[in-house]
């Protein structure tokens, strides 16, 4: 079979899933594969249409929050462009991350080692243990909440607990009305799979509420191709309150005597779980998919695997639906 049939049928094998909604999409990213814009006076963002960062230039040189690996050395390009337009440094002096993962800090070591790296202490822990010599550990840290102050300008850093990662903070930029709160609310798109490869699922649920208690307009989410608002936020949690609601009627209403007789028969006791749990999974993401199709992107992609995890979220974590044998 020759290459251009072996795609052929890969094609035809692939599902086809609802349009994109248009209010999900941003401004097309450049010949060079990326997008800058301003967010508020000195503030700007950059993405490649999938993934974030953003970037403030000071009197002090610039500050960088987040070096997503994807956008790579578009990063420094984009700020070459604006600091030209504007007349001003260029150099990035400051990197703050959000938190370790390698797709939002990759990019890292891309700016030397003069830069002064700055994350939550569980970051720095995170990156020293992982010996990446790509995402370099930061040079100084905070616990619960540092306010930077960088050439006039006032940035707070703030980490209310685990949640997508044990280390995820927020960034706020109360002189831009701006806040960058990453991989908890994809603006007009649904979240990905494991509730967005999130290691602690109620700590992520709690997040869009600590967001809307901060005075901002703009939302720098660190995924996808636009900037969010506070109904983006409050969408998302729409959302995610249909799922649960859905989950707790679908752990009460799904029967799982029917996996349990037929696998625990021949005693395949793992057949049963699985069989009566992906029913269960799938009773919570029926509704939900056909709300939000058409509202938000991929909400026919992802719902199913959210809708997994987070009924195992609402039974392991809150122990909805488990019973205590008499």
């Amino acid at each position: 079979m020759n290459a251009v049939a072996s795609t052929s049928n890969t094609d035809a094998s692939l599902p086809d899933y609802a349009p994109v909604p248009p209010s999900a999409f941003g401004p097309a990213p450049n010949e060079q594969g990326y997008y800058v814009g301003r967010v508020e006076r000195n503030l700007y963002w950059v993405t490649d249409g999938v993934y974030q960062a953003a970037f403030l230039t000071t009197s002090d040189g610039v500050v960088l929050f987040d070096a997503p690996p994807s956008i790579g050395h578009n990063l420094q390009r984009a700020i070459d462009e604006i600091a030209q337009a504007n007349g001003v440094s260029s150099k990035v002096t400051y990197l703050v991350h959000t938190h370790h993962h390698a797709d939002h800090a990759g990019a890292s070591s891309l700016f030397g080692k003069d830069v002064v790296r700055i994350g939550h202490e569980e970051t720095r822990r995170l990156l020293v243990r992982d010996d990446d010599p790509n995402r370099p550990a930061p040079d100084e840290t905070f616990s619960d909440r540092r306010t930077l102050e960088i050439g006039g300008e006032r940035i707070e850093l703030a980490w209310h607990g685990a949640n997508h990662t044990p280390d995820n903070s927020v960034i706020h930029f109360p002189e831009h009305e701006a806040l960058m709160m990453v991989d908890i609310v994809n603006a007009g798109w649904v979240p990905v799979f494991v509730v967005n490869l999130s290691d602690d699922i109620p700590g992520y649920l709690g997040m869009p509420a600590t967001a809307l208690t901060y005075p901002w307009k703009t939302l720098i989410s660190g995924h996808l191709g636009r900037l969010g608002t506070r109904d983006d936020v409050e969408l998302h949690q729409q959302y995610m309150a249909d799922l649960e609601a859905s989950a707790r009627t679908a752990l009460d209403t799904v029967d799982p005597t029917p996996y349990f007789q037929k696998y625990g028969a021949v005693g395949n006791m793992w057949g049963a779980v699985k069989a009566y749990l992906n029913a269960v999974g799938d009773a919570t993401a029926a509704p939900v998919i056909e709300k939000y199709t058409g509202t938000l992107a991929a909400a026919d992609v992802f719902t199913p695997d959210v809708a997994f995890w987070l009924m195992e979220s609402i039974r392991l974590n809150r122990g909805y639906g488990l019973q205590v044998h008499p």
